[in-house]
């Protein structure tokens, strides 16, 4: 088995590759990056069509190799900013790797969001109607129904929430920063949302997912969204709080904050993902995901290494 891997210097993206090459079902594994491609990542724009498609031919996947999009723009403030280079990304990559895959045969694995939902009415299941509130949900919903839309393509949408885990950076991650909040004692002040319930899930429990649902006997078709989520919800402010316990600092620089600043990009309430058909897959080890303080315990505990965190 073969597998490919976009957006391979992410934290998602970096997560999945290291998963993969330390798979014990051993497939050949090739990463692929942009900004941050190192010596072991191919490096590549995907926004240059030919480029990107030259790479994936040469890659040469087929029935029974797979293709893992975690590239994209997936911060909401920077997806406003820049609508043009965010739909291409976002939208017009995918749907040409759903294309491809509908060429070679192999299955598109495209990494998508919670924020295609409005946050009004969770749990969401698979089937739920989107109905995002920005524009970064609109382009990840539209990629979705443009993978989904190739007819003949191998392809499923993975719809996660916010992430965590080890990191190049903690600015990397929405979740990881906020220990830079809790550590900044300089007497600043910080207003953190108390009005969002959120789900973080480690990246690398997705990762191992992954590599598991490879894996799997090819008895039966893969439906095609599934949901990947942890279970614990929790507001940004509560996680400050679960950080300052853990890092035995004071909290009292950071405030609670009950809705929305005015002018904020908008983001949904409450996008609880529902995951039970992900579970009836029948994958080995389930969805096997940790508790959220008891990773970053060991986490913190543990020897620096090349995470900030």
């Amino acid at each position: 088995m073969k597998v490919l891997i976009t957006g391979a210097s992410g934290v998602l993206g970096t997560a999945v590759y290291e998963a993969f090459t330390a798979a014990p079902s051993s497939p050949s594994v090739l990463g692929l990056a942009h900004s941050r491609a190192g010596a072991a990542l191919q490096k590549i724009d995907l926004l240059d069509t030919a480029a990107a498609d030259a790479c994936v031919r040469a890659w040469g996947g087929r029935t029974g190799d797979w293709l893992i999009h975690c590239a994209a723009e997936r911060k909401p403030d920077v997806a406003e900013k820049d609508p043009e280079g965010t739909r291409k990304l976002n939208v017009d990559v995918s749907a040409h790797l759903a294309q491809l895959s509908k060429q070679l045969g192999f299955t598109l694995v495209y990494i998508s969001t919670d924020y295609v939902f409005d946050g009004t009415s969770p749990p969401y299941v698979p089937s739920a109607p989107t109905h995002p509130l920005n524009f970064y949900g609109i382009t990840k919903r539209d990629g979705e129904v443009a993978v989904l839309g190739v007819e003949g393509a191998r392809a499923v949408v993975l719809r996660v929430p916010v992430l965590y885990g080890p990191a190049p950076s903690n600015a990397d991650s929405a979740i990881n920063i906020l220990l830079d909040v809790v550590r900044d004692q300089s007497g600043k002040t910080y207003k953190m949302d108390h009005f969002q319930t959120r789900y973080p899930t480690n990246v690398q429990d997705i990762a191992g997912f992954l590599v598991r649902l490879t894996e799997r006997p090819r008895r039966t078709a893969l439906p095609p969204i599934l949901h990947y989520s942890a279970a614990e919800p929790f507001t940004k402010y509560e996680i400050c709080l679960v950080f300052a316990g853990l890092l035995g600092l004071p909290h009292t620089h950071i405030v609670p904050e009950l809705e929305p600043p005015a002018g904020a990009t908008p983001r949904p309430r409450d996008t609880q993902l529902y995951v039970r058909e992900t579970e009836d897959l029948g994958v080995v080890g389930g969805l096997g995901t940790c508790g959220f303080e008891e990773w970053w315990a060991a986490h913190l505990a543990a020897p620096a290494s090349g995470s900030t965190a």
